[in-house]
């Protein structure tokens, strides 16, 4: 009888050691990506798409201002990947030793456009009127934080008219609260990225920035030093600089850097 029941106890040892004769899949590995708002929506194409190929790697967007990214990144939040609507949010982590060695590069350019809602009456034909009667409130990015907010300003400096923009101005905490807003008309014009307009058909372009009037919009991008997917960071960067992630930006507006 006692050898009865030993053999009873070794038997359910071994079904529990092996999981009843089944093996359990392992999770997949979450890559942390901090991304520019702009690239909402052509970053969550490229995550299905790099998904089909790579089932055991599992994306996970945080979306904001690449100012607040770059913060929450300097505050130790959980990041593997950084990509900015600027170069000058990405310096400051570079300065910081916070990229990993070799991983840095430039991705994408984009354009800033002047932008009314698509069923608005004022008459509106270019950056100068923003500063005249035909509007009375403007959304920008909040400039300190939001790269979209800076290149504004540079244009409206550039055609002296900041101070007489900045009394009418309404600040969103990244470009897709200035999209949102100019959709609703809860203002009369806003200025973001021609890539957020493309992707709404609650808006129309008005215009593009004049010439040389602001810092050429170059979206960078770098593994974070601290990650812990070091080569799964950098594979997923690696994939963003292919030809089938270009087709996905493009699709989207933006300009890749070869």
């Amino acid at each position: 009888m006692r050898n009865f029941f030993a053999a009873i106890i070794a038997a359910t040892l071994l079904m529990t050691g092996c999981g009843g004769g089944t093996e359990k899949s392992s999770a997949p590995v979450e890559v942390h990506v901090s991304a520019a708002a702009s690239l909402t929506n052509a970053m969550n194409d490229l995550a299905e798409l790099y998904a089909k190929e790579n089932p055991d790697v599992k994306i996970v967007f945080n979306f904001g201002s690449s100012g607040a990214l770059q913060q929450a990144i300097e505050n130790g939040g959980e990041s593997d990947l950084f990509f900015s609507a600027a170069q000058k949010q990405m310096n400051a982590l570079d300065e910081k030793g916070e990229l990993a060695e070799g991983t840095r590069k430039d991705l994408l350019r984009n354009e800033v456009v002047l932008i009314v809602p698509a069923a608005g009456s004022k008459d509106i034909k270019n950056f100068e009127d923003t500063a005249t009667d035909k509007v009375e409130k403007i959304a920008l990015g909040e400039p300190k934080g939001v790269p979209v907010g800076q290149y504004s300003e540079e244009i409206f400096d550039a055609l002296k008219i900041l101070d007489a923009v900045k009394a009418k101005a309404v600040y969103g905490s990244d470009v897709r609260q200035v999209l949102a807003w100019t959709e609703s008309g809860e203002v009369d014009c806003g200025v973001v990225y021609a890539t957020d307009a493309a992707v709404s058909d609650k808006v129309k372009v008005i215009c593009a920035a004049p010439e040389g009037s602001h810092r050429p919009v170059v979206y960078p991008a770098a593994v974070i030093k601290s990650s812990k997917h070091l080569d799964a960071a950098k594979k997923f960067l690696d994939f963003t600089g292919s030809d089938a992630a270009k087709k996905v930006f493009a699709k989207y507006g933006f300009k890749s850097i070869d």
